[in-house]
């Protein structure tokens, strides 16, 4: 069976590697359509994202076709097309135990610490595939990174009125964009890129917009667009360490900073510039299960609309030479898609 593998970082080879067999009771054989290349992806590539091991057949954002069902198995059947769920929880530490097996102690992610969906076939547990009959593979490889957003979204927990920050226009940052405008909050984004800048613009009407040169005007901004009182709700979505340090200038007294980005170096700070305004500092990661459904429910009635998102495709066979590219901002990559299935 065909797939592609990260040997280690800029190393990908094509390989062959053993069917995957038939499913198991509550297994399902699916079959690869579309893949979302992630900030994690890329991050993998460069050997600079924390949790990733290697060897491994990338791939997480997933659009496939369910092929055969396992004994038990009701919730899909053979033809579906669905998103995957890439979090492989336990069901039994502390994390599951408390509903949230996005954070479960002994986590595996399909793609990055185990081998992922950038094949032709692989099996999956039933429970983390979401069916829908109206999206494409495309739209639904976009669910998981959607996800992240909506997730980190509420990690921040903005509100009606609130002046809500996002740091990083990137997929990531732009999928918390997606949700926080849900919630009613005034966003503002920041992005060094001005072409980044112009997509928030574009097509979500973003009025206050940042482009970060470093030189202090960028707060000087910040207190005209808040009326001085800074922002309840500031999510660094970067990974930069630079920039999330620098966040906690932008959080007003009483506010929360959401860190979604990661970093594998250290981030430092003053403890006053956290312990004055006695500032929420939290995390975010994954998403949880009912952020996949929401997400496909969103995306068939029209709320979210995936097609300014995907701007480069690749088939399977060019991957490997195009892969770099995706990794240069001036290429002008927000989202690419690979078609896995001519593989």
């Amino acid at each position: 069976m065909k797939a592609i593998r990260l040997e280690e970082p800029k190393n990908f080879q094509y390989v062959d590697v053993a069917d995957p067999g038939q499913p198991g009771p509550g297994q399902v054989l699916v079959r690869t359509h579309r893949m979302g290349v992630c900030g994690t992806d890329l991050s993998g590539w460069l050997g600079k994202f924390p949790f990733f091991r290697y060897p491994r057949i990338p791939g997480h954002e997933l659009g496939v076709e369910v092929v055969v069902v396992g004994d038990g198995v009701t919730t899909v059947a053979p033809g579906d097309r669905c998103s995957v769920e890439p979090y492989m929880n336990c069901g039994a530490c502390f994390a599951c135990r408390r509903g949230q097996g996005n954070c479960c102690c002994s986590l595996n992610v399909i793609g990055v610490m185990i081998d992922g969906g950038l094949c032709e076939r692989f099996l999956i547990r039933a429970d983390k595939l979401h069916p829908s009959k109206k999206l494409s593979y495309e739209q639904l490889a976009l669910v998981e990174t959607l996800a992240i957003g909506c997730h980190a979204t509420d990690r921040g927990a903005s509100q009606n009125g609130d002046h809500v920050l996002i740091i990083g226009a990137g997929p990531i940052g732009l999928a918390t964009l997606e949700f926080t405008r849900l919630t009613g909050a005034t966003v503002t984004v920041m992005d060094m890129v001005s072409s980044r800048l112009e997509f928030c613009q574009k097509n979500y009407g973003i009025e206050h917009t940042i482009q970060f040169k470093g030189d202090g005007s960028e707060l000087e901004k910040m207190q005209a667009i808040t009326n001085g009182d800074m922002y309840p709700v500031v999510t660094d979505a970067t990974g930069n360490k630079h920039s999330m340090a620098s966040a906690l200038k932008y959080v007003a007294h009483t506010g929360s900073l959401v860190y979604v980005g990661i970093t594998t170096e250290e981030i430092t700070f003053a403890h006053p510039t956290l312990h004055r305004p006695e500032m929420t500092l939290k995390g975010s990661r994954n998403a949880m299960p009912s952020d996949f459904s929401r997400i496909i429910r969103l995306i068939e009635d029209g709320t979210i609309n995936t097609t300014p998102w995907i701007t480069h495709r690749t088939p399977f066979e060019n991957m490997v030479a195009e892969f770099e590219s995706f990794t240069r901002p001036e290429t002008g990559v927000l989202k690419a898609i690979v078609d896995v299935s001519v593989a």
